[in-house]
């Protein structure tokens, strides 16, 4: 098959949806698809390179030139609606990719949907977050969880999150791409049971199938015991959090409870520290408020404890999860977002209610007491990760291509083997 992916970001860019992208580029590549990516330039970047055999493409788009709108100047995100220069440009690389599919990560999808009945291609959409229903895609109103979508209290709270200028703008233009995402969209993937809740995939008939994000097979050898940074952690046990440090992540909660175990075990945590956090911690707090490479923290769960993610918003799919438990450690987590299909509660670690500082400090200081218990749970953490891992995930979304092409598994596998996979017609129903 000849697949391009959309995504408004890819490495060097990094963040959790951005190596999601990359993982399954290079594992459908490896799997014998043509595989390219379609996202914008950042300055410093190449317009076009190879990467392990996948294609990107990086293009530019308008609101990317208009500085004042982002924060961030190295990540300048696709808006909620379709972009001209934009359109114009994956049309141009359309007529060269000449996709089967095009499957999409996140608002790029915007400027592609006006191109889509010309391109002939299957449209797949992978759902990271909650952006169909919600303009800061996060589904929490005021930092409290979000009970659903209403205009007055949306344009609010995306004024409160983006700014008077941006806010409103970016709900109304949400609601209504939104919509026209629904009708072009072959199918979602929403990547967790509460991104499909939130998005309200039951509530009408839109297709889709949950299908999580992944880590790669041997995602426990991709470490580095011997970094510098790695050489900075404590001695002997120690709780672990990776994340960004911020109220949403639950590290408020985390301190309160860690603060009344009166243990002697050191919290460690790495991340960027978020401005609604107090940088002044608590004693046994070990903070790493700096960038970690992903080798060195694969290293820092795997010496590590017990792993926690005590987030109090509706994370979509952390993956940080999965590291910890392909590294044998057991997760305490909160149950909410995706973390509830990720974490067996009881088994591969411990689910407590989001929020709730004295459930999490009486569930750290069991953990901690109960040696034989990790070392069960870690072992189950091990075997239930397998679920999370590239070669079960990417096949499902493999056998979707297939099912929305019409092709059966023998004849795909026959035109791959032979290479006559251009000449293989494709059934659009």
């Amino acid at each position: 098959m000849r697949i391009l992916m959309l995504a408004q970001f890819y490495p060097p860019t990094i963040g959790g949806e951005e190596r999601h992208v990359r993982n399954l580029s290079l594992a459908l590549a490896a799997r014998g698809h043509s595989v390219s990516v379609a996202t914008l330039w950042h300055k410093g970047e190449p317009e076009r390179e190879m990467d392990q055999g996948v294609r990107i493409h990086r293009v530019r788009g308008t609101m990317q030139r208009l500085s004042p709108l982002f924060s961030e100047k190295g990540r300048r995100f696709a808006p909620p609606f379709p972009d001209m220069e934009t359109m114009r440009a994956l049309h141009r690389i359309i007529k060269q990719e000449r996709p089967h599919i095009v499957h999409a990560h996140n608002w790029l999808v915007h400027s592609f949907t006006p191109l889509k009945l010309w391109s002939g291609a299957k449209l797949v959409v992978t759902l990271h977050d909650y952006s169909l229903l919600c303009a800061q895609k996060r589904l929490t109103s005021f930092n409290e969880v979000c009970d659903g979508p209403a205009l007055v209290k949306c344009l609010r709270c995306a004024a409160d999150f983006y700014g008077l200028a941006k806010g409103p703008l970016a709900t109304l233009a949400n609601w209504t791409c939104g919509n026209a995402e629904r009708q072009a969209v072959d199918m979602f993937l929403p990547v967790s049971q509460a991104v499909a809740q939130g998005t309200h995939m039951d509530a009408g008939r839109t297709p889709y199938r949950v299908i999580p994000n992944f880590v790669p097979d041997n995602i426990s050898r991709l470490r580095d015991d011997d970094h510098e940074l790695v050489a900075q952690l404590p001695q002997g046990e120690f709780l672990l959090f990776v994340g960004d440090i911020r109220r949403d992540k639950g590290v408020e909660v985390l301190l309160n409870a860690y603060a009344r175990t009166g243990t002697r075990v050191p919290l460690v945590l790495i991340g960027r520290i978020g401005s609604d956090i107090s940088p002044h911690f608590p004693p046994g707090v070990i903070p790493f408020v700096q960038g970690w490479p992903h080798e060195a923290i694969m290293s820092a769960w795997g010496r590590s404890t017990v792993a926690l993610a005590p987030s109090i918003w509706p994370d979509p799919c952390p993956t940080v999860a999965m590291e910890a438990m392909s590294m044998g450690r057991p997760v305490i987590a909160s149950h909410i977002g995706g973390l509830s299909d990720i974490v067996a509660d009881g088994e591969s670690g411990i689910l407590v209610p989001p929020g709730d500082v004295e459930a999490l400090r009486a569930t750290i200081q069991h953990m901690l007491a109960d040696p034989d218990r990790r070392h069960r749970m870690g072992i189950a953490a091990r075997q239930r990760v397998v679920k999370f891992q590239a070669q079960t995930v990417v096949p499902r979304i493999e056998q979707v291509y297939r099912e929305l092409l019409g092709e059966q598994p023998s004849q795909v596998e026959e035109a791959e083997k032979t290479g006559s996979y251009a000449e293989t017609p494709i059934h659009i129903h």
